[in-house]
């Protein structure tokens, strides 16, 4: 069972001790070094700022996706989005699909998710050859759990075993997803974005 049906869907029961051994190092929700990646990734990436919803199936996806646009007022808005795939499967939201960055928000998939840092990579295959302070400074990214990766130099392995015909350019990663958060010498340049992770279930 994976870690976020563990987290959302059942009530988890840990040995008491065990836990309490864990946390005084390096406080309660900090993973371990050999720690499986999809727990690695969901702690750094609540870290950075990010915000995720799991979800078991298609379903869900769409409540959560829903909620978003309840909670931002997002409904009847303009959404930046490159793929048909995307524009397809959340059609029937009010949305008005354009590609202009003063659009209320940039809808994505992704090429993986980084657990060693929580971060997003991306390549031109989500974003074209725009910047990513060309896009909308809020996204919503539709990712599945059987893109978790351990590091950024195995998601490159991965876009280079998929792409057949071609290696996509323009490969980027977002991990500062707090738009009021002071910038510190590590995060300095780096474009900060308002990011909501729907993940989906798929292992």
């Amino acid at each position: 069972m994976s870690l976020f049906k563990r987290l959302f869907k059942t009530n988890y029961k840990s040995d008491e001790k065990a836990k309490k051994a864990k946390e005084s190092e390096h406080g309660k929700y900090y993973p371990e070094a050999k720690a499986p990646i999809d727990e690695k990734f969901t702690y750094y990436f609540n870290k950075n700022g990010g915000k995720f919803l799991y979800c078991e199936n298609m379903e869900e996806v769409l409540e959560a996706f829903d909620n978003i646009l309840l909670e931002n007022d997002w409904y009847e808005k303009e959404a930046f989005c490159f793929d048909e795939k995307l524009v397809s499967r959340f059609d029937g939201f009010n949305l008005n699909f354009v590609q202009d960055a003063k659009a209320a928000f940039f809808l994505s998939p992704c090429e993986a998710l980084v657990s060693k840092n929580g971060s997003i990579l991306l390549s031109s295959n989500q974003v074209k050859e725009k910047s990513l302070k060309e896009l909308p400074s809020n996204f919503i990214v539709f990712a599945t759990t059987s893109q978790l990766v351990e590091s950024i130099s195995e998601g490159l392995r991965k876009i280079k075993n998929q792409s057949t015909n071609y290696i996509p350019s323009n490969i980027t990663t977002i991990q500062d997803f707090q738009p009021e958060k002071e910038k510190d010498f590590m995060s300095y340049g780096s474009s900060t974005k308002n990011l909501y992770l729907l993940l989906l279930e798929d292992l």
